[in-house]
């Protein structure tokens, strides 16, 4: 990787970025901001219009009053209050206007920070899911978790409150300037001189906090993934008393995470009474040179008080100025993370012009495939497989054999690095992803059940089917019996209280759904791995029921799925070292005799 490539989540935690690096990072971040930006332009203009108005509104106020006392006091002394009459009106009038617009502004860069939230948190949702599973095996769930929580929660307070504050800052100064110079050229000149030590402060400031934003928000996002994998594997923290180890790992987190933001703490320490110092000091030469030219007939008392109003506003925003770029460093650190995110592509991409299958009879093979999680450490080096259409075929084998793999790859979580995978002649790579997930379905020993009903989780299979069609697709498994013992039966909330189901019963919900799916090929990958014995021959009788009629792949640990299997594949480093049917194997004297001895022995 060249100083100049950085691509993706690459570089996410990284503190060594180089200039290049960090530059390539800021403009892909610059890039995501502009199309976000880009649809509200509209209501951008429509803001900035409303802003400036409320901003003169606002400037002229010191003007009006350096107007009442330099020529409405005067006229006073000769009866005439006219002067002092339209001074007043004059100063409500621009008081009322700037309020109403200031609301206005405010509830129109309210509602432009929403649409692009909403379109932000919307984008990183879609992306993610699209992206295949090799993203989401090495990204954590708790990073993600960060990105659309306090990564995004960083870039909303950055839109809701700080961009009202640049903006209005901004052009408040910048108008104030102006003012000041119109109305008294010298004084205008003592403000300029002043932004010589405020721009020296200003650079220095933002050249230590870049970085130290960044560090932080870093250490505030290992916090997060720290805690949302404790939180979701708590059954493993439980089962091995790590809770200890925990403890101390997220205690080393929380200091890294106080030492980072102590350090953010202590250079606004210095930077906040830097600016209030210079804005005193400018403030503080105004009015004595003001003064000695009042006193020598060279300037009026209102225009100089006017002057002190104006070098005293022009420096009122800078605190605002430097929360702003608090925010600033914090959402633009999230923006480049969620940009890396949303710059990733799937490793398995969807075809160009994808094949459509109508009908699949599910037959499977691999033709010279070869396929390795990290490049230089093939896993399946040039295997060949033919599955006709129908059969069902267990793989067996140690850990890391490649078992998992193949399911992986049937299932196109994964493309071959080398040779193909055809369903029925067809390219795997060439099939309508749509097709593709009709045709191959997937169980994993998870079971993984969705927030909602019983019903809902079955129908997931087929997300247009009828009350009937759920009831007929639990039925064929064997689980309608459990399930009308619910609560609710099938309209029972699988998270609320009652409505816990046993692994088992997880196990025939996930069945029941892959059952109504109706599949050509069927993969179980360890489906009864986590099971307990009873449980363990529910779901036996229901694979029977399940596998009839299609093509299945079974990896299994247990012998006693295998057994339902009219093919046994024994595998080894990513090949096959025995193939037959189990009575074949088992009346050998190969590995899977050996496995099946020990595992009747175990029975004994």
């Amino acid at each position: 990787m060249t100083d100049a490539s950085v691509s993706g989540v690459e570089g996410e935690e990284r503190d060594d970025l180089s200039r290049a690096e960090s530059k390539q990072i800021r403009a892909r971040s610059l890039r995501l901001l502009g199309s976000l930006v880009h649809p509200m332009r509209g209501s951008l203009a429509l803001s900035i219009v409303v802003v400036v108005i409320s901003t003169v509104s606002q400037v002229a106020g010191p003007a009006i009053i350096a107007y009442g006392i330099d020529t409405g006091l005067p006229a006073l002394l000769d009866a005439d209050w006219m002067p002092v009459a339209l001074a007043g009106v004059a100063y409500l009038l621009a008081g009322i206007t700037g309020a109403g617009l200031i609301a206005w502004f405010t509830v129109l860069s309210a509602r432009i920070s929403q649409a692009i939230l909403f379109d932000l948190r919307r984008r990183v949702f879609l992306h993610t899911q699209k992206l295949s599973l090799e993203f989401h095996e090495s990204y954590t769930s708790g990073r993600i978790i960060s990105r659309q929580t306090s990564d995004l929660d960083a870039i909303r307070e950055l839109l809701d409150s700080g961009i009202n504050q640049l903006v209005q800052g901004v052009l408040y100064m910048l108008f104030t300037a102006v003012a000041l110079f119109l109305l008294d050229v010298e004084s205008g000149l003592i403000l300029l001189a002043s932004l010589v030590p405020l721009a020296v402060l200003t650079r220095w400031f933002q050249v230590r906090s870049q970085r130290m934003f960044r560090r932080t928000r870093v250490a505030s996002a290992r916090l997060i993934v720290q805690f949302v994998e404790s939180m979701t594997g708590i059954r493993a923290v439980k089962a091995f008393r790590k809770e200890r180890r925990n403890e101390a790992e997220f205690a080393e987190l929380v200091e890294d995470y106080r030492h980072s933001n102590g350090r953010v703490i202590r250079l606004f320490g210095i930077y906040d009474p830097g600016l209030v110092l210079i804005g005193n000091i400018a403030v503080a030469v105004v009015l004595l040179v003001g003064g000695f030219r009042v006193v020598d007939g060279g300037l009026e008392i209102g225009v100089l008080l006017a002057a002190v109003l104006y070098t005293r506003r022009f420096f009122d925003p800078m605190e605002d100025m430097a929360m702003f770029y608090n925010g600033y460093q914090s959402a633009t650190a999230a923006l480049e993370k969620i940009s890396g995110v949303l710059e990733e592509r799937p490793s398995v991409p969807d075809p160009d012009r994808p094949v459509d299958l109508w009908v699949s009879s599910g037959a499977v093979r691999f033709e010279n495939v070869e396929f390795g999680y990290d490049p230089n450490r093939p896993i399946l080096p040039e295997f060949e497989l033919d599955i006709p259409a129908g059969q069902t075929v267990a793989l067996v084998g140690s850990t890391g054999a490649g078992k998992s793999t193949l399911a992986k790859l049937i299932s196109r979580f994964y493309d071959p690095t080398a040779g193909r995978i055809t369903l029925d002649g067809l390219d795997l790579r060439e099939l309508h992803p749509k097709d593709l997930r009709r045709a191959i379905v997937m169980v994993t020993q998870e079971a993984y059940l969705f927030s909602g009903t019983v019903a809902d989780n079955i129908a997931i299979g087929k997300p247009d089917a009828t009350p009937e069609e759920i009831v007929a697709a639990a039925k064929a498994v064997g689980a309608d019996e459990f399930i009308t013992g619910l609560p609710n039966g099938y309209d029972t909330d699988v998270n609320k209280r009652g409505g816990r189901v046993s692994a088992g019963q997880r196990q025939l919900i996930s069945f029941a759904r892959a059952f109504l799916a109706n599949p050509a090929v069927l993969i179980l990958d360890e489906a009864t791995a986590s099971l307990d014995i009873p449980s363990e021959r529910l779901v036996q009788e229901a694979l029977q029921t399940l596998l009839a009629d299609r093509t299945a792949v079974i990896i299994a640990h247990r012998l006693s799925t295998v057994s339902i299997a009219d093919r046994v594949l024994v595998m080894e480093h990513g090949r096959i070292v025995e193939n037959g049917s189990p009575a074949e194997l088992i009346a050998g004297e190969g590995r899977f005799a050996q496995l099946h001895a020990s595992w009747r022995g175990s029975l004994v």
